[in-house]
């Protein structure tokens, strides 16, 4: 078998990632386009925000969020559009200002002994020993307001309507990355 020329590999493989190989492009972990860090977290701005196949609206729709506030990790960048990931690995493509870079956060709570999925307390102050404003289950979304790198303060709005604002486990979130300090 004949080998390919690397230039005509590198145009295949392209083709088989649709824009995904060079927009991805970043350099020293900056976005070709906003300058920003790349990854990044940032969150939907509205209830309805359509994820492409490629970045352009005439792409495929591959799913449909219907959720604010939903946290998704930029991981590409071309002219208006960004590569976005959510936290069950769904990658694809939205316009930019569809976006918001509010930071928000789900909670991931582990199973607990019996395998069923253990809440996770949203605490009064950083510590283990503090009091419990709420007991979070997995899939709860709150708006981060600080990270120390091993705590973050969230501000979570019950079913009540009422805001409950404490403290968890850095490792209990998607959204926000480990030791990441938020201010």
């Amino acid at each position: 078998m004949r080998a390919l020329r690397p230039t005509l590999i590198a145009v295949l493989f392209a083709g088989t990632m649709g824009l995904a190989g060079p927009a991805l492009a970043q350099e020293n972990g900056v976005g070709p386009v906003t300058k920003l860090p790349l990854p990044r977290y940032a969150s939907l701005k509205t209830d309805r925000v359509n994820l492409r196949e490629g970045p352009s609206k005439d792409h495929r729709t591959l799913w449909v969020f219907q959720r604010a506030g939903l946290p998704v990790e930029i991981i590409g960048e071309f002219e208006t559009w960004r590569r976005i990931r959510d936290s069950e690995g769904t990658e694809g493509w939205v316009l930019h200002s569809l976006l918001s870079g509010r930071r928000t956060a789900i909670v991931n709570a582990g199973p607990d002994k019996d395998g069923a999925k253990a809440a996770v307390p949203l605490r009064s102050s950083p510590d283990d020993t503090s009091s419990d404003q709420a007991r979070l289950q997995s899939g709860v979304i709150g708006n981060v307001k600080t990270c120390g790198g091993t705590w973050c303060r969230l501000v979570v709005t019950l079913p009540s309507k009422r805001d409950v604002d404490g403290y968890i486990r850095q490792n209990r979130l998607w959204g926000v990355y480990p030791n990441e300090k938020v201010e």
